[in-house]
């Protein structure tokens, strides 16, 4: 009975912890407060500034900050205009190129986002710098890290409930369940779901630029300088990205609806 009452409560609160994300509609698990990720992320975001070294690139950082801006006042106007100001109501925006060399960026929740000097040097224009920006925001705008510590607490519950399935049974079958789960587990849920964020950033981040007044058909010449530059071998189902193909191909299907669907926002100047 007490196995029955704790699997029936572990699935209600997975049941009923749903939001739904900004211009995706998808719904998404979410089992933590936007404060404790954010109260945590921005120590990790001040921490990792600390140490890091900004571009002297005075130019280019200039050019981060303007290209950032636009998106995330896009993206701000395009949320208030739509009653969902509250998704980035504890933002504060932050766009910094910093020296590495890896053809790389990242997003911190909250909106504090880090460009590498490495991947300026395949940029040649505001409209692919924008792809990149535009997808660093999705991550934000999406909250693509509270759905991943949403998901690692319903694994959690999940192997609550393996146990109290198998706590009778003998310990080889259970070494046995436990192991079948962190493989099902990592391969079957956490990596996928984290290709799903990348190709949402993608879609997403296609939607924000161009709203934003930035070209969308560069994102396509982006990608492929990535897959040139900066190649994928890793494969792709144990990889936490799609391959290059993979992300080139979703976005050559998306563009025509997304410049369709947006085409008012093209020559919009925020």
């Amino acid at each position: 009975m007490k196995k029955i009452i704790l699997i029936s409560a572990m699935i209600a609160v997975v049941l009923t912890a749903c939001n739904k994300v900004p211009i995706s509609g998808r719904n998404q698990l979410n089992l933590v407060s936007d404060s404790e990720v954010l109260q945590s992320s921005l120590a990790s975001y001040k921490e990792y500034m600390s140490k890091a070294t900004k571009s002297t690139q005075t130019v280019k950082s200039e050019q981060v900050t303007r290209v950032g801006r636009k998106i995330a006042a896009a993206t701000e106007a395009y949320l208030n205009a739509n009653g969902m100001s509250d998704q980035t109501k504890n933002f504060a925006w932050e766009f910094n190129l910093v020296k590495d060399s890896q053809l790389n960026a990242f997003c911190m929740p909250g909106g504090k986002i880090v460009v590498y000097e490495g991947i300026m040097n395949i940029i040649s224009s505001d409209d692919e710098l924008a792809v990149v920006l535009g997808h660093e925001v999705a991550h934000a705008v999406a909250k693509h890290s509270n759905e991943r510590l949403s998901n690692q607490k319903a694994l959690q519950y999940g192997g609550a409930i393996l146990g109290a399935i198998t706590q009778n049974a003998s310990q080889s079958t259970q070494s046995l369940a436990n192991t079948v789960f962190g493989l099902g587990a990592n391969y079957g849920v956490m990596l996928p779901f984290s290709r799903k964020h990348e190709t949402e950033a993608d879609n997403i981040g296609l939607v924000l630029m161009t709203m934003a007044g930035y070209n969308p058909d560069c994102a396509l010449s982006f990608w492929q300088k990535m897959s040139v530059y900066g190649s994928n071998t890793k494969a792709e189902f144990m990889s936490t990205h799609p391959s290059d193909a993979t992300r080139i191909a979703n976005l050559q299907k998306q563009l025509p609806q997304v410049k369709e669907k947006y085409k008012s926002y093209l020559k919009v100047k925020y």
